[in-house]
C-alpha cells in the first residue's frame, strides 16, 4: 500500500507528538486565491503547493500542515474571487507558523510554495526567524525552474512569470484535470510598457484573459514529468536539510 501524507488537520493530538517523535518536520504548503484565466481555477497555487508537500511527506515521514490559501495578490486585486493578504502579513503568518511548530518538538520547517508573489515574504520570515529560533527553516519554489520550463515546456515564458501558462496548465492536468477547461485556454503574451516594474503598472492592467504564455501547448504528460523532477528535487533538499540543521547539530 502506498505511503499516506500525513495530515496535520485530519490529526489528534496524540498522533501528532508521534509523527514529531519519529521524524520531527512539518511542511507548511504556501498558496493563493487569484484568477488564472478562464480556462483555471482560483485555487492552481493551492493545489500545487498541496500536491508537492504531500508527495514530499509520502517520501520523507513530515507532517504537513493545512494550506495557507491566501498571499499577496495584489495585481489581480480588482478580479471577481481573488483575496489578496499585505506581503507583511504573510510574512507574519509564516512567522507565527514557526514558533508553533518549535514550541512542541518541530525540528524543521519546509515551506512549499505555490505562488510566485509568496517568495519575498518567505524569503524575509526566514532570515528573521533565524535570529529568533533555533529550528531551522527552507523554503522551496519550483527547484531548477526555469532549466526545466525550457526542457520540457515548449513556449517561452513572459518576462521570466509563470501564470496561467503552459507551465502551470500542464501542472494542473497531472495534478487534476478535472477543473481544467482546455476549450477554454489561450495564448497571450501581453505587451511589456516601459514602466513595468518601475511603476503601479500591475499585470491585471496588462492581459486581457489574464493568461501569460501559450497555455493551448499544455498537456497532462509534461506536468507529469515536471512534476516529478519537482518532487524528486524537493525530496532530496528536505533530506538534505534535515541531516545538514538537525542530525549534525
Amino acid at each position: 500500500m502506498e505511503n499516506q501524507p500525513k495530515l496535520m488537520i485530519n490529526m489528534t493530538r496524540d498522533e501528532v507528538k508521534k509523527s514529531l517523535d519519529e521524524f520531527p518536520v512539518v511542511i507548511l504548503p504556501l498558496g493563493a486565491t487569484e484568477q488564472h484565466g478562464h480556462h483555471l481555477p482560483l485555487g492552481v497555487d493551492i493545489y500545487l503547493s498541496e500536491y508537492f508537500s504531500k508527495e514530499v511527506a509520502k517520501a520523507t515521514g513530515a507532517l504537513v500542515a493545512p494550506t495557507l490559501p491566501f498571499g499577496y495578490s495584489w495585481v489581480w486585486r480588482d478580479i471577481p474571487g481573488t483575496i489578496s493578504l499585505q506581503q507583511d502579513l504573510v510574512e507574519a503568518v509564516i512567522k507565527d507558523v514557526a514558533h508553533s511548530v518549535s514550541r512542541y518538538g518541530g525540528k524543521m520547517l519546509v515551506l512549499i510554495n505555490g505562488h510566485d508573489s509568496n517568495n519575498s515574504s518567505m524569503k524575509y520570515a526566514v532570515r528573521e526567524l533565524e535570529d529568533e529560533l533555533d529550528m531551522p527553516v527552507i523554503y522551496l519554489f519550483y527547484p531548477r525552474l526555469s532549466e526545466i520550463i525550457k526542457e520540457v515546456c515548449e513556449s517561452p515564458t513572459w518576462n521570466g512569470m509563470i501564470h496561467a501558462c503552459e507551465f502551470e496548465t500542464s501542472l494542473m492536468l497531472h495534478v487534476n484535470e478535472t477543473l481544467v477547461d482546455m476549450d477554454k485556454s489561450i495564448k497571450e503574451y501581453p505587451e511589456t510598457p516601459d514602466l513595468y516594474g518601475a511603476s503601479t503598472i500591475s499585470l491585471g492592467d496588462l492581459s486581457k484573459s489574464g493568461v501569460f504564455g501559450d497555455s493551448t501547448l499544455a498537456t497532462k504528460d509534461k506536468g507529469k514529468k515536471m512534476a516529478e523532477i519537482f518532487t524528486d528535487k524537493m525530496i532530496k533538499l528536505v533530506n538534505e536539510g534535515y541531516k545538514e540543521f538537525v542530525i549534525r547539530q
